[in-house]
């Protein structure tokens, strides 16, 4: 999941989302469908005096060389507020979850 400023306009957003795509395929990791916007929300509390921001999540399987190299570019990347990456337990999918699309958080 990544939480990206508020400041940026729709296509920009799409652009940083982009741009960490292909951080994930140039290392050897797979993009699973497309990237989830969930659009502009309000932060449960204030980050950076900021109060809302956009959210995305993005499914992708990966090894330990993209996780290291996508961590790194991050926690340096100016666009992105916050990020979480979660390691789903093997065999989890959508459908058998009973949760809905827009509330899983990958990794």
């Amino acid at each position: 999941m990544l939480i990206i400023i508020p400041e940026l306009d729709e296509e920009q957003v799409e652009s940083t989302v982009s741009r960490f795509r292909t951080i994930i395929e140039r290392t050897g990791g797979e993009v699973l469908g497309e990237p989830n916007h969930w659009g502009k929300r309000k932060l449960a509390y204030e980050i950076d005096h900021r109060s809302d921001a956009y959210y995305v999540v993005m499914e992708f399987t990966t090894g330990e060389r993209t996780l290291v190299e996508l961590k790194r570019i991050l926690r340096v990347s100016d666009d992105v507020l916050r990020h979480m990456i979660v390691k789903l337990p093997p065999g989890y999918s959508r459908e058998e979850s009973g949760e809905p699309e827009t509330a899983e958080v990958t990794g």
